[in-house]
């Protein structure tokens, strides 16, 4: 599992990366690969497009995306879906848990550690669980409920109601 680089990763590192895990670093893998890992941050399909392209503006969105569906094939990077609107690429693959800030769109990791998850049911026959992604959607505690329909219409773990998740004890999220 690849943890989140504590400095910039350099193009020559991005090679190395690529090919431990196996995938051929041509020009526009690395440009893509050190979007990812030079920032530590959660970073949309455009938003990596954008990056490329300041510094090469012949990168495509389809390429883009192949690239990007090969770096998850590969387990390099992960992918966040936080509404079917909005998808994240994290290149941080350790387990680990996200707040999603409804207010700015940005994703805060949680460290695995951090909670406890209990009383998942049985998956069913023939079948067992591979991970469990936990989206804590967040808002600044004055802005106005208007964002809890919507927020309660398309999630998983919704905290509209509850306590602030900075007030929440871990052992009350799973």
């Amino acid at each position: 599992m690849l943890m989140h680089p504590s400095a910039p990763l350099s193009r020559e590192e991005a090679a190395h990366l690529l090919r431990r895990y196996g995938i051929t670093p041509t020009h526009q893998r690395l440009e893509i690969a050190h979007a990812l890992f030079s920032r530590r941050q959660h970073l949309s399909a455009d938003q990596i497009l954008a990056a490329v392209n300041l510094r090469h503006s012949e990168t495509s969105k389809a390429t883009v995306y192949n690239t990007l569906k090969l770096f998850l094939e590969k387990g390099l990077v992960r992918e966040v879906i936080v509404d079917p609107t909005k998808v994240f690429y994290d290149p941080n693959t350790e387990p680990h848990h996200h707040f999603y800030n409804l207010a700015n769109g940005e994703l805060i990791d949680i460290d695995a550690g951090d909670m406890q998850v209990t009383g998942l049911p049985a998956a069913p026959d023939g079948m067992v669980a591979e991970r469990v992604d936990i989206i804590i959607r967040i808002r600044p505690e004055d802005t106005a409920e208007a964002t809890a329909p919507s927020c309660r219409a398309r999630t998983v773990a919704c905290l509209d109601s509850a306590p602030s998740p900075s007030r929440v004890p871990k052992d009350n999220l799973g």
